[in-house]
C-alpha cells in the first residue's frame, strides 16, 4: 500500500513539472537583497514543513522567492533612498560599507585549550570618497567581531547625545540557541550590514572619528572613552571639597565616567521632581519641542498599530497563496484520476480543462509569493521607523539627563550659598568672628566656584543636545515624508501589478474554458 501511495505521489510531481509555472524574471534573487531576507522573518512565519503544498511542489521559502518589482524606478535595494545616495561607490559622496565573509575563531588565550571560547568575526570593506576617510578612491578591509560593534555603538552614544543613533542589533541570545549555527551568523552579518550602513548614511555619525576608527584601524579597537565635560568637572570635584559629601571625601566613579556622587544628587533631584517637591530651578520651557515630543509619541502609538495590521495582511496574502496551491494540487490528483479513469473522450476533455484550472491556481499561488515579498520590502519600512523611534526616545533622554544634571548643579548651588549665609551671619554673632566658621566659608566658596564651572559646562552640553535634538526632529520630517512616500508608492504599484498579472491568469482560464 505505501509502495502505491509513494507512486503516486512521484506521477504527482511529474505531472505538476508538465504545468507552465515559471513567469519572466529578473533572474535576481531576494537572497541579494538583505532587507528583504531579514524582513520576511520578521513578518512571516516560515512555512510548516507538514504542508501538502510544500511535499508535493517543494517551492522556494519567502525569503528565497524569485520576483520582479513593478517598482524599477524606485529604490530596489535594502535601504532608503538616502542611504543609496550616501553609500553608492557611483555619487559624488559616498560611504559604502558591506560585511561578509564570517569566519570562527579562537581566543588567543585558549588556542592551546581544547574546546576553547570561540567567536565569529566578519570581514568588513568600506570604499569611500569622503576626505575623514582619506579622500576619493579609498578603500579597506578589516575583520571585526560582534564586541567591537558594541563597543562602537557605546561609544557614539556618549559622543553624540541628542543625535538619533541607529540601533545595534542585539546579542540575540534566544535566537542563537533556537537557530542553526549556520543560519544565526548569516542573520547576524546581515543585520550588521545594516546597521553600519545607517551609520553611515547619518549626516553627523558617517563623518565621525569613532566610525572611522572602526573601519580603518585594524586590531583591537582604540577608541578611548568619551565623557561629557560637565561629568569630568564634578568628577574633579568630588576629589577636592570634603563639604560635597560630608566629612568624608568620596573618589569613587561610575560605569562610563558618571561621578558617583552625582548619580545620587540627580536621583534625589529626580525623586523631587517626581513627588511634586520643590520646583526645579531650571525646567524645559521649550513649548514647541514638548507638542513636538507628544506628537511623537503618538505617531509610535499609530506606527504600532499600522505594523501589526501590516503583519496580518502578509500573513494573510501567504495564507492565499498556499491556498491557493493546494487548490491546484487538488486539481492536478483529480486531473490525474479522470485521465486514469477516462472511457470517453468527453472525460479527457474534462481532465484537460482540470489541469488548466490546476496550472492557472498554481500560478496564481506563485504570484502570492511574489507579492508577499514586494509586500515585505516596502512594508517593512514600518518596522524600520520602530527602530528609528526607539533612537529618538534615546536622545530624548539624553536631553532629559543633561537637563536633569543642570537641576542638580543648580540645587546644590542654592544650597551652598544658604549655607555660606547660614554660617555668616552666625560668625557675625561673636566678637572677632569664627575663624573655623570662616574657614569653612572659605572652603564653601571654593566649592562653588567648581560647581558653577560644572553648571556651566552642563549648561552648555544642554545647549548642544537641544540643538541636536532640533537637527535631527528637522532631518526626521522630510526623511520620514521621503521614506513614507517611497514606501506607499511601492506598495500599491506592486499591488496593482500583481492584481493584473492574477487577472490575465484567470482571464486566460476563462477563455480556455469557454465551451463549458
Amino acid at each position: 500500500m505505501m509502495g502505491h501511495e509513494e507512486t503516486d505521489v512521484h506521477e504527482s510531481r511529474e505531472e505538476m513539472e508538465s504545468l507552465v509555472l515559471d513567469e519572466p524574471s529578473n533572474g535576481r534573487s531576494s537572497s541579494d537583497n538583505p532587507l528583504l531576507s531579514s524582513a520576511s522573518s520578521s513578518f512571516i512565519d516560515r512555512q510548516s514543513p507538514n504542508s501538502s503544498f510544500n511535499t508535493f511542489l517543494d517551492p522556494p521559502s519567502y525569503a528565497e522567492a524569485i520576483f520582479t518589482s513593478f517598482d524599477s524606478l524606485s529604490n530596489g535595494h535594502d535601504e532608503s533612498p538616502r542611504l543609496s545616495s550616501n553609500s553608492n561607490p557611483r555619487s559624488s559622496d559616498y560611504l559604502y560599507i558591506s560585511v561578509s565573509d564570517p569566519q570562527k575563531e579562537q581566543e588567543l588565550s585558549n588556542s592551546l585549550v581544547s574546546g576553547g571560547t570561540t567567536y565569529y568575526t566578519y570581514l568588513i570593506t568600506t570604499r569611500t570618497n569622503l576626505p575623514e576617510f582619506g579622500g576619493p578612491g579609498s578603500e579597506f578591509t578589516l575583520r571585526r567581531r560582534f564586541r567591537d560593534v558594541v563597543t562602537l555603538s557605546d561609544r557614539l552614544s556618549e559622543s553624540y547625545r541628542g543625535f538619533f543613533i541607529p540601533i545595534r542589533p542585539d546579542k540575540s541570545v534566544v535566537e542563537s540557541q533556537v537557530m542553526s549555527k549556520q543560519e544565526f551568523v548569516e542573520q547576524r552579518r546581515v543585520l550588521l550590514e545594516r546597521y553600519l550602513r545607517r551609520l553611515a548614511a547619518h549626516p553627523a555619525i558617517r563623518r565621525s572619528e569613532e566610525l572611522r576608527v572602526f573601519l580603518e584601524v585594524k586590531g583591537k579597537l582604540p577608541l578611548a572613552r568619551s565623557i561629557d565635560v560637565a561629568s569630568r568637572v564634578i568628577d574633579g570635584a568630588a576629589r577636592l571639597p570634603r563639604q560635597l559629601l560630608g566629612d568624608e571625601a568620596m573618589d569613587v566613579s561610575a560605569k562610563g565616567g558618571r561621578d558617583l556622587l552625582r548619580m545620587f544628587k540627580e536621583l534625589k533631584q529626580a525623586m523631587t521632581n517626581d513627588w511634586g517637591g520643590t520646583k526645579p530651578l531650571v525646567v524645559e520651557e521649550d513649548k514647541e519641542f514638548m507638542e513636538r515630543k507628544e506628537r511623537l509619541v503618538e505617531f509610535e502609538h499609530q506606527l504600532t498599530n499600522v505594523s501589526l495590521q501590516a503583519e496580518s495582511l502578509v500573513k494573510s496574502q501567504q495564507d492565499i497563496g498556499e491556498t491557493m496551491g493546494e487548490l491546484g494540487l487538488a486539481f492536478v490528483k483529480l486531473t490525474k484520476f479522470e485521465m486514469e479513469e477516462a472511457l470517453f473522450e468527453s472525460q479527457r476533455a474534462r481532465a484537460t480543462d482540470m489541469k488548466n484550472v490546476a496550472t492557472a491556481a498554481v500560478k496564481a499561488s506563485r504570484l502570492y509569493r511574489e507579492l508577499n515579498a514586494q509586500t515585505v520590502k516596502h512594508l517593512d519600512k514600518l518596522h524600520d521607523y520602530l527602530g528609528i523611534m526607539l533612537a529618538v526616545n534615546n536622545a530624548f533622554s539624553d536631553r532629559s539627563s543633561a537637563l536633569l544634571t543642570v537641576q542638580t548643579l543648580s540645587s546644590e548651588l542654592a544650597s551652598l550659598h544658604s549655607r555660606i549665609e547660614k554660617l555668616e551671619a552666625a560668625s557675625l554673632k561673636i566678637f572677632g568672628g569664627d575663624r573655623s566658621r570662616i574657614r569653612k566659608i572659605e572652603e564653601l566658596k571654593e566649592t562653588i566656584r567648581v560647581t558653577e564651572d560644572a553648571k556651566t559646562c552642563a549648561e552648555r552640553e544642554y545647549e548642544q543636545i537641544k540643538e541636536n535634538n532640533r537637527s535631527e526632529l528637522e532631518r526626521l520630517d522630510k526623511e520620514r515624508h521621503d521614506d513614507f512616500m517611497s514606501m506607499l508608492r511601492g506598495f500599491v504599484v506592486n499591488q496593482a501589478g500583481y492584481a493584473e498579472k492574477m487577472a490575465n491568469v484567470w482571464e486566460k482560464l476563462a477563455e480556455e474554458t469557454d465551451h463549458l
